[in-house]
């Protein structure tokens, strides 16, 4: 992710949740909060109920690709959670990235040029 970090810290994630403003769909819940910087922290959260460790992180890898993939449509200084439902197991890559595109539209964090 070149114009984004990654949200590791737990402290990090308990501001997002507390603080932030959530929209879900069918497959992903995203909380949003500002963060003062110039670059967006993203994290990925996967729940054990999705699957095994193997459908966990192969979930997070494609969210983490199409997230990447259209980075530079996105406006900066954000941190963005995104928590995959269980309905997500098995989607294509496809179906994921429209998932979280949706969401970014809904939160209004994609650049006005790029609607």
């Amino acid at each position: 992710m070149e114009f984004s970090e990654s949200l590791k810290k737990n402290v990090d994630f308990q501001k997002v949740y507390k603080n932030g403003k959530s929209y879900a769909n069918k497959y992903l819940v995203l909380y949003v909060l500002q963060n003062g910087t110039e670059k967006n922290r993203v994290g990925i959260s996967v729940s054990k109920k999705v699957g095994n460790s193997i459908v966990r992180h192969r979930l997070t890898r494609q969210v983490r690709e199409s997230y990447r993939l259209h980075e530079e449509e996105f406006k900066s200084g954000f941190d963005l959670v995104f928590i995959l439902r269980a309905a997500a197991k098995g989607k294509l890559f496809r179906d994921l990235e429209s998932a979280m595109l949706h969401l970014m539209r809904v939160h209004a964090l994609r650049k006005q040029n790029e609607l």
